[in-house]
């Protein structure tokens, strides 16, 4: 035909014949063509199962179907270049197009942090493809298509990249009114926790799309990216933990949530980003707003028990200078103090059983020893007079007993069996 000079007839027919085939075999498939409104109005899990299965036809159609039509393409216009690579790329225009207008579609939609995974997937079967689109689309006929799928990969990387941008702001200005009420770790803590662990599953597909950007080094880009989410969840969790009322609960809900970042970051690759120093310096975070607790919740009960420049009056014990009235007034008190913040702390949570028996323990080293000495020195006074229980009401093993049940989230009902 060609000899003949029907080089045009053969081309139209060529091209609408192998063109249609090749469009038949992607919609058998399940290929489709979606605009960005389609894209736009599905629910989330009908486009990430859509997503799945672009990837999986993205294989398909680039190492089986494209690579196919070259390979026949080729045999049978074997010396005449002008045509073998004019009809490849026209066989394979509408189908490239279908297919890449799906991955474009998605770069361009509304962007959300759940959304950044499988832009990620995507854009690292882009790359994965790409040596394959660069050999089978290499003619001058195919520039649009290889530069189309180029330019796709690229806008994956750049949604993806402010995704990240969106994810650190949405962080930071989270401002859901669930108040965790027992001061446990709150859900924002363990959403950013896991997004953080998922990334790190796509270590080497972020490092690479940072080279997109800049290719200075991708290690330091990746930490600086956690660091600054892990930021942004710190300045959030401040802020909410201004919320409480009690200055104590503030106290026990950061050492909470800082806790449980620490140990998730210790636990997962990430660590290795941070780094040793991030890890200790937030470690000791924990230990203060631990230490702050204490001061806040026990410094007061703990005064009670000290009598050091007291005025001795109304006839007490001589050898101690204190009276028997105001000895009196000091149990009482300690007995009201430690009841009301029985009552409120049982209720509070430290879901970290280690956390938890630690500040039990600190806070029963300091009040522990002081009851007992304060036992050891009054006790007598009021032992001798009337009503001794109605004063002494605990044994320090009362005391102990106790403070094994603070931070145990046991609402009042179950306080009261």
């Amino acid at each position: 035909m060609v000899q003949a000079g029907h080089q045009q007839q053969l081309f139209r027919i060529y091209r609408d014949t192998r063109g249609a085939v090749l469009e038949q075999s992607l919609r058998k498939l399940g290929v489709e063509r979606l605009s960005k409104d389609d894209v736009q109005k599905m629910q989330w899990e009908v486009l990430e199962a859509k997503i799945g299965n672009w990837i999986h036809y993205m294989r398909i159609a680039v190492k089986l179907l494209f690579s196919g039509e070259k390979k026949i393409c080729d045999q049978i216009f074997d010396g005449v270049e002008s045509l073998k690579t004019q009809c490849f790329a026209e066989v394979t225009a509408s189908s490239v197009a279908m297919l890449l207008s799906f991955g474009e579609a998605i770069a361009k939609s509304k962007r959300s942090p759940e959304k950044l995974f499988v832009l990620l997937d995507m854009y690292e079967i882009m790359r994965e493809l790409q040596p394959e689109i660069e050999t089978l689309f290499e003619s001058k006929a195919c520039t649009e298509m290889r530069e189309a799928a180029m330019s796709l990969a690229k806008r994956l990387a750049q949604t993806a990249q402010e995704t990240f941008v969106d994810f650190e702001e949405a962080v930071e200005k989270d401002a859901t009114k669930t108040a965790v009420l027992d001061g446990t770790v709150h859900p924002l803590t363990s959403y950013v926790i896991n997004y953080v662990k998922f990334l790190y599953d796509y270590q080497s597909t972020l490092k690479q799309l940072f080279q997109e950007f800049d290719p200075n080094d991708p290690e330091s880009q990746l930490a600086s990216v956690t660091t600054r989410i892990m930021q942004a969840l710190q300045n959030n969790l401040d802020g909410k933990s201004k919320q409480y009322k009690d200055p104590a609960l503030t106290q026990l809900f950061l050492m909470n949530n800082i806790h449980y970042i620490v140990r998730s970051v210790r636990r997962s690759e990430a660590k290795d980003m941070l780094g040793d120093d991030w890890v200790q310096i937030h470690r000791r975070i924990v230990q203060q707003h631990a230490n702050q607790y204490k001061r806040i919740s026990w410094a007061k009960i703990l005064q009670c028990l000290t009598v050091q420049g007291t005025n001795s009056s109304g006839g007490g014990d001589s050898n101690s200078g204190v009276s028997r009235a105001t000895i009196k007034d000091r149990f009482k008190t300690f007995n009201i103090q430690i009841e009301e913040l029985h009552q409120r702390q049982s209720q509070w949570t430290i879901p970290d059983s280690e956390l938890r028996e630690s500040l039990r323990l600190a806070v029963a080293e300091v009040l522990l020893p002081a009851y007992r000495s304060f036992l050891k020195r009054f006790g007598p006074m009021i032992e001798n007079g009337k009503n001794p229980t109605k004063y002494i009401r605990y044994s320090p093993e009362n005391l102990e007993q106790m403070l094994g049940e603070f931070f145990e989230s046991k609402t009042w009902s179950e306080q009261k069996r």
